[in-house]
C-alpha cells in the first residue's frame, strides 16, 4: 500500500482571496441614504424658518371691544349698587347713586389690572398687588397712586345710557366735576 502522503493531490484547493470585503457603510452607500436624509432635514429647516417668518409679518391681532357702547335704559339699574355686567364685555362699571350715574373704567390705577367689585365689603379690590377703591372710585389701600379713571357717560337719543370710553376723567385733575363725567338721574 502506498503511503497516502506520497498520493497525489488532487486538484489545488482554491485559493483565499486576498482582499475580504470590508464590513460596514461603503461610500455609495452612505451617500445613498444620507443625501436624501440631509434634503429631508434642509427642506424641513427652511419650511420652518418660512413658517416663522410669517408669524412674525402677520401677527395674530387681538381686537379691542368698542370704546362707545350703549347701556340700557336708566331704570334698569338699581340706586347704591355697582353693576358689574359691563365689566367682561367692555371693561367697565356703572354705578347708580341718588342722583346720578356714572362709569368707572375697570383698570387698576397701578399696574393696570382689573380690579374685583366686592359687593360684601363695599369696595373694588385689585388682585394683583392690593390695591383698593371705594364705590366713588378713589384709592385708600395699596399701592395705587391714584382714584379709578371714569369714562364720558350720556343719554343717547333714544333713552339709553351711552358709555364712552375713550374720553377719560381724572380725580386729581378735577375731571369728575365735568358734565360728561356723570349723569344726572
Amino acid at each position: 500500500m502506498a503511503d497516502e502522503k506520497d498520493a497525489p493531490a488532487g486538484p489545488p484547493a482554491a485559493a483565499p482571496p486576498t482582499q475580504a470585503k470590508a464590513e460596514g457603510v461603503t461610500r455609495r452607500g452612505f451617500m445613498r441614504w444620507s443625501l436624501p436624509v440631509g434634503w429631508a432635514a434642509f427642506s424641513a429647516a427652511t419650511a420652518s424658518s418660512l413658517v416663522a417668518t410669517g408669524r412674525f409679518l402677520f401677527p395674530n391681532v387681538l381686537f379691542e371691544p368698542p370704546q362707545s357702547f350703549k347701556a340700557g335704559f336708566p331704570g334698569e339699574y338699581n340706586v347704591g349698587e355697582v353693576d358689574t355686567r359691563w365689566k367682561d364685555a367692555f371693561g367697565v362699571w356703572i354705578v347708580r347713586e341718588a342722583d346720578s350715574f356714572y362709569a368707572i373704567i375697570a383698570v387698576c390705577t397701578h399696574l393696570g389690572c382689573s380690579p374685583n367689585w366686592l359687593p360684601a365689603e363695599n369696595k373694588f379690590k385689585c388682585p394683583c398687588h392690593g390695591s383698593g377703591f371705594y364705590r366713588t372710585g378713589v384709592n385708600f389701600e395699596g399701592p395705587a397712586p391714584r382714584p379709578l379713571e371714569r369714562a364720558r357717560i350720556l343719554l343717547s337719543e333714544d333713552g339709553q345710557i351711552l358709555v364712552d370710553k375713550s374720553v377719560k376723567f381724572q380725580q386729581e385733575k378735577g375731571e369728575w366735576e365735568k358734565p360728561e363725567s356723570f349723569l344726572k338721574a
